[in-house]
């Protein structure tokens, strides 16, 4: 069985898209940074979206 990681539909990250000024996309901004979901999703997507969302976050460990 297959391991599923929530984070494209996570709410905390629709909040941050929505206001990254807000407190729950601050929060999320700073969760992302020590989660293992994060890490894991983030290793499970292609290149270009990676670097995309590496981008778009401000997570310049993923820009290798």
């Amino acid at each position: 069985m297959e391991k599923t990681v929530p984070c494209e539909e996570c709410k905390m990250r629709l909040k941050y898209d929505e206001n990254p000024k807000s407190f729950a996309g601050r929060f999320w901004k700073w969760h992302i940074k020590f989660c293992p979901g994060w890490k894991m999703y983030m290793k499970s997507v292609d290149d270009e979206k990676r670097h995309e969302l590496a981008l778009k976050y401000g997570q310049k460990k993923w820009l290798n």
